[in-house]
């Protein structure tokens, strides 16, 4: 259990290594297993990798509207935008974070470019589904796996099944060079077609590679739980107490995309900590199993997992409670403990305010806004013991037993 003045950190990423900063020796894959092969090329993040791909989707048909799920990092509709395209959004499930399947045949037509879906949280999404009605419809089909690092679809790793997938390298997303993305494609000719396209929109930026480089530094230092409090804990309970979740959990996001590549010495930091990442993230799904069974057994919460045969992430538990109140009182409860317990996006996309000129807030999207409403992220860090699981579980049963 982490010291009273220590953070957990709310996902999982690698903990870091001062080895890890050297930058000489042999290199190894930037890569999760059995996708090597896929590379397209490695951008400033994943949402760079996004614009890059939606570019050069654009420059091989006169459609202009790109599907994405209703509840998703608001980054992925500024990425829409910046390509000049027209986001349409597709209402979830009732039982899971993924695309509802008749809203999705619903929203694609005759002028769908792309299709994104998301694995949200680490979760797999239903690719066979989504693969379908994109077909159907002559769209492509993008896979954002940016929490999904390593994730697989049957025996397939997440980022091909779909044509293009990317991959985030932001902190707290596994591997980190503190800001990245990694652009994959199946196809040889649509890898080179992406490679073209970032060339020309994103070269290299020195100015950017140099502040992303003492960043990582930075994150070097404090990623870790007596540093967490300084790096994330006090900017974030500062925000809750102004009532700014926007800001706590981080959504303030710029128009403004940084479009540029990653340097070698921080392509090299994220080859070293590639070597750690296959046993971690075994040990991170072995934790979450161990503990899924105490909160299914929870009245009245819903926690998300994977289908049969797929094999997401775990950077974090992901819970739905009964209702708005509950979720608020579960985090009021535990924030002055430190446990890693938040929100993962603040709302659905109509509902937030510097994106009325990309979404129109009457869209209905009924089940997207439940989700933002009433679910809740428990951190899968290893530094989260048992001592500090059973304190948040503690304080799950209290607020559902009221």
């Amino acid at each position: 259990m982490p010291d009273s003045w220590a953070e957990l950190p709310p996902t999982a990423g690698l903990p870091p290594r001062c080895a890890d900063l050297w930058p000489f020796g042999a290199r190894v894959p930037l890569l999760p297993p059995g996708i090597a092969e896929g590379v397209a090329l490695r951008l400033c993040s994943g949402t760079a990798a996004l614009v890059v791909a939606l570019q050069t989707l654009q420059r091989r048909s006169a459609r202009r509207e790109v599907v994405v799920p209703a509840y998703t990092c608001p980054l992925v509709a500024l990425a829409v935008a910046r390509c000049g395209l027209r986001l349409r959004l597709c209402d979830l499930a009732d039982d899971r974070p993924d695309f509802d399947t008749a809203a999705l045949r619903e929203v694609c037509g005759a002028d769908t470019l792309a299709v994104v879906v998301t694995h949200l949280g680490g979760r797999v999404a239903d690719l066979a589904t989504a693969r379908a009605v994109a077909d159907a419809a002559g769209a492509a089909l993008i896979e954002d796996a940016a929490q999904a690092w390593g994730g697989r679809h049957g025996d397939t790793p997440l980022g091909l099944v779909g044509d293009i997938g990317f991959f985030s390298l932001a902190v707290g997303k596994g591997i980190t060079v503190y800001e990245g993305g990694l652009l994959v494609a199946r196809d040889a000719e649509l890898r080179a077609a992406l490679r073209a396209q970032a060339a020309s929109t994103a070269p290299p930026r020195l100015g950017w590679e140099l502040r992303r480089s003492v960043e990582l530094l930075a994150y070097h230092l404090l990623y870790r739980p007596w540093g967490l409090g300084l790096a994330y804990g006090w900017p974030h309970r500062r925000a809750r107490r102004r009532g700014d979740w926007i800001a706590a959990v981080g959504d303030d996001f710029d128009a403004r995309i940084p479009l540029h590549g990653i340097g070698v010495w921080r392509r090299r930091v994220g080859e070293r900590a590639a070597r750690r990442w296959p046993a971690y993230a075994q040990a991170l799904r072995e934790q979450a199993l161990r503990r899924l069974p105490a909160l299914q057994a929870l009245p009245g919460v819903t926690v998300f997992t994977d289908s049969p045969g797929d094999s997401g992430t775990w950077p974090f538990l992901w819970l739905r409670l009964p209702d708005t109140a509950t979720r608020d009182a579960v985090l009021e409860a535990s924030a002055p403990q430190r446990l890693g317990v938040t929100r993962l996006y603040v709302h659905a996309l109509p509902d937030y305010a510097y994106l009325q000129r990309i979404v129109d807030a009457a869209e209905d999207v009924p089940r997207a806004r439940e989700i933002a409403a009433c679910s809740l992220t428990v951190t899968n860090s290893l530094w989260s013991d048992d001592a500090a699981f059973a304190r948040v579980l503690a304080i799950l049963q209290r607020v559902l037993n009221r």
